[in-house]
């Protein structure tokens, strides 16, 4: 996650839990809440479930885009990916023609951003969360 991102983050000392989860190989799914500077449409959504292209030829696995609200020049959006490229929310939204302006991550494989926390806050998994990530990794 960047420094312009906002919302949930996993952190560990386990080296290859952290690889494990981070990999783009691994396809483990993330999901976003992400505000556009463009009017987003079924052609988005059709081509984000597709796999985008990037303009260097790179290709993303297909992800799922639903729009939430949409006006000219705004969108609000959620996408789940399945990889974990560098920036690939934001150069996906780019392929399609629009700049993410604001980008928080929902979910992180099993785990949901806990609401309850404010912007900086931070808790210890509970013991379902480390269940849950032991069968994740199962």
């Amino acid at each position: 996650m960047d420094a312009n991102t906002e919302g949930l983050l996993l952190l560990t000392n386990n080296g290859p839990l952290g690889l494990r989860m981070l990999h783009p190989d691994q396809h483990v799914e993330k999901t976003y809440l992400a505000e556009v500077n463009a009017s987003l449409d079924w052609r988005a959504v059709v081509r984000f479930d597709q796999g985008i292209r990037f303009h260097d030829g790179t290709r993303c696995r297909p992800a799922q885009l639903q729009i939430l609200e949409t006006r000219i020049g705004y969108s609000l959006v959620k996408i789940t990916i399945s990889e974990g490229k560098f920036h690939q929310v934001k150069k996906m939204f780019l392929a399609v023609g629009a700049k993410v302006t604001s980008l928080k991550r929902l979910t992180f494989g099993p785990f949901k951003l806990d609401e309850n926390l404010q912007l900086g806050q931070y808790r210890p998994l509970t013991p379902s969360e480390l269940e849950s990530l032991k069968q994740f990794l199962d």
